[in-house]
C-alpha cells in the first residue's frame, strides 16, 4: 500500500500523521486489497470557523477509486468523520465484489450394503 499524506496551509505534524495512520488501520483490515491511499489535510480561510479544516481521501482500490472529504472546526474531528465515511464506502465496495452465489450441493449417492 502507497501511502502519501500532505497538507495544504499545515505542517503535517508527527502527532497528526499518527492519528491518519491509526484511523486508516481500520480500513485496511476492513479490505486489504488496497493499492494506493492519498491523504490531504487543509485549512481553509473561510469566514465560517465551522467548516475551516478539510481533510480528504482519494483511495484507490482494485477495480474503483473512492473520494471522500469532509469539513469541520477540528481537524481530528474531520478525520474521523472521514474515515467514518471511507469505511462504509469501502465495506460497500467489498460487499458488491464479494461472490454471493453459493455453491451447489452435489447429490450424494447412498451406498447400498
Amino acid at each position: 500500500m502507497n501511502l502519501k499524506i500532505s497538507g495544504h496551509h499545515l505542517e503535517v505534524t508527527p502527532a497528526l500523521r499518527e492519528y491518519v495512520l491509526t484511523k486508516l488501520d481500520r480500513i485496511t483490515r476492513h479490505f486489504d486489497q488496497v493499492v494506493d491511499v492519498n491523504v490531504l489535510l487543509t485549512v481553509e480561510k473561510l469566514k465560517e470557523k465551522e467548516r475551516r479544516q478539510k481533510a480528504e481521501v482519494n483511495l484507490h482500490i482494485k477495480g474503483k477509486d473512492i473520494f471522500v472529504e469532509q469539513s469541520h472546526e477540528d481537524l481530528y474531528a474531520a478525520i474521523d468523520q472521514l474515515m467514518d465515511k471511507l469505511d462504509r464506502q469501502v465495506v460497500r465496495h467489498k460487499d458488491k465484489v464479494q461472490d454471493h452465489h453459493h455453491a451447489s450441493v452435489k447429490r450424494q449417492s447412498v451406498s447400498v450394503m
